[in-house]
């Protein structure tokens, strides 16, 4: 079976009308067929095989009646198929034939197991053998659906160092002996924040896509949803599983309002806060108070509170800014994310002013992480602009536009070039 390589580029490349069934169904089917098989590596291959396969017969003979069924037993004759190629260069074809035509029963979707093989697959992939970032990238991979390229975004560093990593952490698990197979209870405890790491990066990137023509990719942000719900209902004492859950359900509900017409970008500010979700506002909003209580707070919590403080205000104006400021300061000293202390510095900026903002993003000029990308160059245009610095709120504009990979993030920041630069021409 040739090595295909492509993962989630294959599944963002296909052109058919059961696009979005078949997004959905690939983790599972991956995570059925690698619990079946113990290999990772090439059930991923025989998996994209399967997929290709529905994608040209399914528009022409329709979908069958169970698809998840169709795609796990197409993938498993394709690892049968491989292990009879296997076995034959080794010589043991009479071995080969038996364990293949095992495996390759025909699916019974009664006899499949009852977990939801996607959720399987996520605990897979925080192997034992991977640190915590090669397995996070692993996951994004495998069940986010991500490119390496969208992958390398969400963690700040380049596309061929993402490469590599993935490239390890598959290697790594072969190398290693260890079972990759539905980990015990204390197992799954104990791979939980990586979980959780995972399934807010997956949020993230379908909330605000890094790259692309679309602001957002809600098949993406969804499906962390679904499974943040499954984690959560498996984890109902678990404050930071409540607290994530909270935090995507609070963001979330401004879907509607983020995008115009033409799908162009609106900022929190200028949201038609009508239109925001209050049925999931309502629903973070009792999470979160449920959880707060119980005793330690941790960062999905924080960030919740957060997003429930925006959520809150009928009229941007009305912000609660100075406890934003408040609630970023107590998370400030659990994380040194970058993003983090770029939010700190906005909230800061609306309580205290725009200069000590802008004096905050001068500690972020030196870090690594944020070099070359755009948010820390749009930020520093935006509290510029409400600084009364038009020239150089505009040059920052144009200079986070080049480095935008998402094409309405661009267009936005253009379009705040132009408006000054017109603001400009009409004063003088």
């Amino acid at each position: 079976m040739a090595h295909l390589n492509c993962g989630a580029v294959m599944l963002q490349t296909l052109e058919h009308p059961n696009d979005q069934l078949l997004r959905e169904l690939a983790p599972q089917v991956l995570g059925a067929v690698v619990r079946r098989f113990r290999d990772f590596a090439v059930a991923e291959d025989a998996v994209q095989e399967a997929l290709i396969a529905a994608a040209g017969q399914w528009p022409r003979d329709g979908v069958p009646e169970n698809p998840r069924g169709w795609l796990i037993q197409v993938a498993s004759r394709r690892m049968a198929d491989h292990i009879r190629s296997e076995v034959a260069r080794r010589h043991r074809e009479h071995v080969a034939a038996d364990e293949a035509e095992r495996l390759a029963l025909p699916v019974d979707a009664g006899t499949e197991t009852g977990e939801d093989d996607t959720l399987v697959l996520l605990f897979m992939c925080c192997h034992p053998a991977l640190t915590p970032a090669s397995a996070i990238a692993l996951t994004l991979r495998a069940v986010g659906g991500l490119t390496t390229a969208e992958i390398a975004s969400a963690f700040l560093v380049p596309e061929a160092t993402m490469a590599q990593r993935i490239s390890r952490a598959k290697q790594s698990i072969k190398e290693s002996g260890i079972p990759f197979q539905l980990p015990t209870a204390a197992e799954r405890a104990q791979r939980l924040r990586a979980v959780l790491h995972v399934l807010y990066l997956i949020f993230n990137e379908g909330y605000t896509s890094s790259a692309g023509p679309q602001l957002r990719r809600g098949d993406l942000s969804d499906e962390a949803i679904r499974l943040t719900r499954i984690v959560h209902d498996r984890q109902r004492d678990d404050t930071e599983v409540a607290g994530l859950l909270a935090l995507m359900l609070l963001t979330d509900a401004r879907r509607a309002a983020r995008t115009g017409p033409h799908g162009e970008l609106i900022p929190l500010a200028q949201q038609d806060r009508a239109l925001w979700d209050r049925r999931q506002i309502a629903e973070g909003v009792a999470l979160l108070s449920a959880a707060l209580p119980k005793g330690s707070v941790g960062p999905y919590q924080l960030q919740a509170a957060i997003a429930a403080v925006h959520d809150e205000a009928a009229r941007a104006e009305d912000t609660d800014w100075p406890q934003i400021l408040a609630l970023y300061e107590l998370l400030k000293r659990m994380s040194d994310n970058p993003m983090v202390l770029l939010n700190h510095a906005v909230a800061a900026a609306m309580v205290h002013g725009p200069r000590k903002g802008l004096e905050l993003l001068r500690a972020l000029d030196s870090d690594s992480r944020l070099a070359e990308r755009h948010r820390l160059e749009a930020v520093r245009a935006h509290l510029l602009e409400m600084a009364g610095d038009h020239v150089a709120a505009i040059t920052h504009y144009r200079l986070a536009a080049g480095r935008a990979a998402s094409m309405p993030e661009r267009n936005y920041l253009m379009m705040q070039a132009a408006r000054l630069s017109e603001i400009r021409s009409t004063d003088q």
